[in-house]
């Protein structure tokens, strides 16, 4: 073979995860499909650079025919017709996924890319703990003697796996000596294993795609799955796919990514913190009227994220496909009564609006939250299972609707400018550690809101932005003060020695991309390379 492993796992099983024909598989799907990834990776730069030199975006007119024919995606399978609720989470460590499991959610979006990090362990485990899942076996016995185990008295919930993205390498498997593609690894070792035991369980193997940019990328996605159930003797059409529209260039090709998947699509994703964070960066130089208002300030009922999200629900609706909502960031704290009544509250307005419009189901980060975001879509589906009835054919979205950011009300202030470098610093050491969601200040932190927030210092500094609460110009001699202060207050947060390994690195690691003169594509790009040199 020509496929290493650099990297020896730690994880009990790990030989089984990593087998040879597991491997094989992982080759076989490089060898024949990740030339290719790269060649769209180069167009998603082309594409940048035509919108950097004064270019803008719009419905491709090479594909009207697609937008305006008559056709729809496959039928749903039994195991996804009833998405009300979605919990989100890492697929290790065990006791998290155990946790997810138990919630009584319907489906688990059992997440091996934002809410994870690339540690190998976290790869190997969460793909042996998705395994294990499917056979009914998974446990864990914590260091204290606590025992987890899925629970028998309860439905659980439908497994969905979010593999990582087309950009991202993983530096632990070369196949013909050069990095593998993170998503062919997650994607290969998961379906070489689970795929099989998920058909004799009622389910199949279900995916979220994350970060596609363009109908050309599912079409890859597409051609990789019809290979995979080729290649293992699973009947075509058995995967099922939901897309999660969280890039601005993906908004405009809603209709096209849906037909390039129809034998496997099962829906799109409102994926709210990563669509700003595309919007933030594909317009990142044309001008302050792209510069967004502090990140809280940044609601769904701001008229550009409408016309996005309402077009999701047409688009699926239209085509017989699931429209999901997005995820609030707001947790639940049990031990502060007022924090939780905070966060329940907030969660049901954003529940509410979403299964008013029409979405299907909607996301939530924390298994508390499960019942408030069921009891707001029971009450609109009843005994429905779904909203596919509900077309919505007043909805008519312009991309000129699409690109109004400056439709969004707010300020752009220092306090946010504080709050930006606090939380980019912050997770991006816990990212380090190991750990890919946490919550800070009783919000859920993930990549994508690490990455809005690092991105909106960027291009404050890009515009010369006057911030609305002091009057002052943001200037890079600002950024390091401010930061500076950030980091000592940090400092006083986490013990020594956890802080000088991974929040001082993490600290510069986020000064140089804000202040770098050339943005950065992706946070977690240099945040792996620092990881994996570290290690």
């Amino acid at each position: 073979m020509t496929i290493e492993i650099t990297r020896a796992s730690t994880i009990d099983g790990a030989d089984e995860i990593l087998s040879d024909g597991a491997l094989a598989f992982v080759e076989a799907l490089h060898h024949r499909f990740d030339a290719r990834r790269h060649e769209l990776l180069e167009a998603r730069r082309v594409r940048r650079d035509r919108i950097a030199a004064g270019g803008t975006l719009d419905f491709l007119p090479e594909t009207r025919a697609i937008r305006e024919g008559d056709w729809r995606v496959a039928s749903a399978p039994d195991a996804l017709l009833d998405r009300r609720v979605e919990m989100t989470g890492p697929a290790a460590p065990a006791k998290m996924a155990i946790n997810a499991l138990n919630s009584e959610a319907r489906v688990w979006l059992a997440d091996l890319e934002d809410a994870s990090s690339p540690h190998w362990n976290n790869v190997v485990g969460g793909v042996k703990n998705l395994r294990d899942a499917a056979l009914g076996t998974l446990a864990f016995t914590s260091p204290a003697g606590k025992v987890y185990a899925l629970r028998t008295d309860v439905r659980r919930p439908t497994v969905v796996t979010r593999p990582r993205g087309w950009h991202l390498p993983e530096h632990n498997v070369l196949v013909d000596g050069v990095p593998g593609s993170a998503a062919l690894v997650d994607f290969g070792l998961h379906f070489f294993h689970t795929a099989q035991l998920l058909i004799d369980n009622g389910h199949g193997p279900y995916y979220y795609l994350p970060k596609l940019e363009s109908h050309l990328e599912a079409r890859l996605w597409n051609e990789v799955f019809v290979f995979a159930q080729e290649q293992l003797g699973i009947p075509q059409g058995t995967v099922r796919a939901t897309v999660l529209i969280e890039t601005i260039p993906a908004a405009f090709e809603m209709d096209e990514i849906l037909y390039e998947l129809r034998d496997h699509a099962s829906g799109l994703n409102a994926g709210r913190w990563d669509y700003l964070f595309s919007l933030i960066k594909v317009f990142r130089d044309a001008g302050p009227e792209f510069v967004l208002p502090d990140r809280a300030s940044v609601v769904m009922t701001a008229p550009f994220m409408r016309a996005y999200t309402e077009l999701l629900v047409k688009t699926c609706h239209r085509r017989g496909a699931f429209a999901m909502g997005g995820m609030a960031a707001v947790v639940p704290n049990r031990s502060d009564l007022e924090v939780t009544r905070a966060a329940f509250e907030k969660v049901r307005a954003d529940k509410t609006r979403e299964a008013n419009d029409g979405f299907d189901g909607s996301w939530v980060a924390h298994p508390d939250l499960v019942p408030v975001c069921r009891e707001v879509f029971d009450a609109v589906l009843g005994d429905r299972p779904n909203q596919l009835e509900k077309q919505r054919p007043e909805v008519e979205v312009t991309a000129a609707e699409l690109l109004d950011v400056a439709s969004a009300h707010g300020e752009v202030t220092e306090a946010g400018l504080h709050g930006n470098l606090y939380v980019a610093v912050a997770y991006t050491a816990v990212w380090l550690s190991g750990n890919g969601a946490v919550a800070i200040h009783n919000l859920m932190e993930d990549a994508a809101t690490a990455e809005i927030s690092r991105s909106q210092v960027w291009q404050q500094l890009r515009n010369g932005v006057v911030f609305a609460d002091t009057d002052r110009a943001i200037t890079p001699e600002l950024v390091r003060t401010v930061l500076a202060e950030e980091v000592e207050r940090l400092r006083g947060e986490v013990d020594p020695e956890r802080f000088a390994r991974y929040y001082e690195p993490a600290a510069e690691l986020i000064a140089d991309i804000c202040l770098s003169e050339e943005y950065v594509d992706f946070l977690t790009l240099p945040a792996y390379e620092l990881l994996e040199s570290e290690r």
